[in-house]
């Protein structure tokens, strides 16, 4: 009798924690697939009240007028060079200074983390001016290369892969030092494949971050408006907002913005997860 309780209770409290995943699932995806769907409308739909859920008529409408507001190719083009250069660099240095901090021993190095980890806790409003002013005394202002040389290296991504690096068993370096490998070929042919969850992981929150970035860009570009990334472009749909008739524009915008990080997270989300039970297992 005991056994039969306890088995109820389990597949009670299973069904429980299933219901509340569920529900936490679709309060997520609810603004994203709200989004997609008033892109589709057409702007009586859009007006409607009590709101139209589903559009009785899809239409692409809104999206042809978009590209009529923005250029869109090229802001799409913009924020893609900055975000992927970007990514790059972080992963880059990120690998490299991780491993040092990981596998090197050297005088200073704790007090060397310890600072490195405290800028973490610095808000970007802080180090917005002196970065500015670095830029424009370099000759960067106005430009992609401006927006993006700052940001070549981040402190999370070192602190991150530091983490994920130490667990790679010394042996196994110390066997390619052995056989005569540089320390180059040591980090991206034996210990990047060890840590590749954790990579792609970095890699995805990189490229998300700096797709969505807007303030540091804006700052920089100051009215550039050819090398404008999508965020900032999206920003002149502003004025379209002030009826509910051109919903429909904006809602397809904001569609258009979020499409490039989300299918990026659709490849990578295997390895997201993998990086999560690692680090789980880890602690």
């Amino acid at each position: 009798m005991n056994g039969r309780l306890t088995r109820s209770g389990l597949t009670g409290h299973k069904a429980l924690v299933g219901t509340l995943m569920l529900l936490v699932a679709v309060a997520s995806a609810f603004p994203l697939v709200w989004m997609v769907l008033s892109s589709l409308k057409t702007p009586a739909e859009s007006m409607q009240v009590p709101p139209v859920w589903i559009p009785r008529t899809p239409s692409l409408e809104a999206y042809e007028k978009v590209s009529g507001v923005i250029n869109v190719g090229r802001s799409m083009w913009n924020s893609l060079l900055i975000a992927s250069i970007t990514t790059a660099g972080i992963l880059a240095t990120s690998m490299m200074a991780g491993y040092a901090f990981a596998k090197y021993r050297f005088r200073g190095r704790t007090l060397l983390f310890s600072v490195l980890i405290a800028t973490m806790f610095l808000p970007p409003i802080v180090t917005l001016i002196p970065l500015y002013r670095v830029i424009g005394s370099i000759g960067l202002n106005a430009s992609l290369a401006g927006v993006i040389l700052p940001n070549l290296a981040n402190a999370f991504g070192i602190f991150l892969m530091r983490q994920f690096i130490a667990g790679v068993p010394d042996d196994l370096i110390d066997a390619a030092r052995v056989d005569g490998a540089s320390e180059l070929l040591i980090l991206f042919k034996i210990v990047a494949p060890s840590v590749a969850p954790a990579i792609a992981a970095l890699a995805l929150f990189a490229f998300v971050y700096h797709w969505n970035s807007y303030l540091w860009p804006l700052t920089v570009l100051q009215g550039n408006a050819d090398a404008y990334p999508i965020v900032i472009s999206l920003s002149r749909l502003l004025s379209y907002n002030r009826g509910a008739i051109n919903t429909g524009l904006v809602m397809a915008g904001a569609t258009l913005a979020v499409l490039p990080p989300l299918v990026l997270f659709v490849f990578l989300q295997r390895f997201f997860v993998d990086s999560i039970v690692s680090s789980a297992v880890k602690g």
